[in-house]
């Protein structure tokens, strides 16, 4: 009766060490591999989050700028196009549009000296205001993309490190049992590869999407850039038309 006890607790101990499910393969794994788990699955949902996020918020502000641009382009007043947006511009392009029109209005009561002088400092002004609202704006959807190119570079050498613990692992294993059987080396060598898939699972999606989004933007700062020096050209003719 012992002896079958005894050979049943061996059984299920060989079943438990050949469970190679992840669950299993967590609950196995010491508190540093475990610690290397949670924090590279942490920074997954935090990567996927933000790619979300992103990308939502870029054909958000492109699909806004584009209904800006054909509002603007549609021949309508400048002037009443700025009285109804002016106090909640709802996307970086009509905030570009804002501040400019704004330093324009402003202009009469701020210029001294030479009507050329005046017209050069209202020039430069305009520019200023929509070059530092354009700054502004692209910091903000900017935001938190430097932590996918953080994962992306160092992920991989959590994951290493984790591959690293369960390979010592295994060879504590291989000298407590003086046994060199893969019973005794598959679950380190397992807990050791489970760390580093889990660190590139998180690291590929991070730097993928961590290039499209830096893309995504110098295309809509492009965009953006083209829209100032239009709207400053136009402005420059208005004054030359007045002087």
């Amino acid at each position: 009766m012992e002896n079958q006890t005894v050979e049943a607790i061996s059984l299920a101990g060989s079943v438990g060490a050949t469970d190679f499910s992840v669950w299993s393969m967590f609950l196995r794994a010491d508190i540093i591999i475990k610690a290397v788990v949670v924090l590279l699955l942490i920074a997954s949902v935090w990567c996927w989050a933000i790619i979300f996020d992103k990308w939502f918020s870029l054909k958000r502000l492109n699909a806004n700028a584009t209904e800006f641009e054909k509002e603007f382009w549609s021949g309508k007043s400048l002037d009443a196009l700025y009285e109804r947006i002016n106090t909640q511009p709802k996307d970086p392009m009509s905030s570009i549009f804002v501040t400019a029109m704004r330093e324009w209005r402003r202009a009469p009561a701020a210029t001294n000296g030479s009507e050329q002088t005046a017209r050069i400092g209202l020039t430069e002004r305009i520019d200023r205001v929509m070059h530092i609202t354009l700054a502004r704006e692209l910091e903000r959807a900017e935001k938190n993309i430097t932590l996918l190119a953080t994962t992306g570079s160092t992920a991989p050498f959590i994951g290493l490190f984790g591959t690293v613990w369960g390979i010592m692992n295994s060879f504590q294993s291989i000298a407590l049992t003086k046994n060199t059987s893969l019973a005794v080396v598959a679950p380190g060598i397992a807990e050791a590869l489970f760390a580093t898939a889990l660190g590139l699972l998180a690291a590929i999606p991070a730097v993928v999407a961590y290039n499209k989004i830096t893309k995504d933007i110098d295309r809509y700062a492009g965009r953006l850039e083209s829209f100032a020096g239009e709207f400053s050209a136009i402005l420059s003719r208005e004054m030359d038309e007045k002087s």
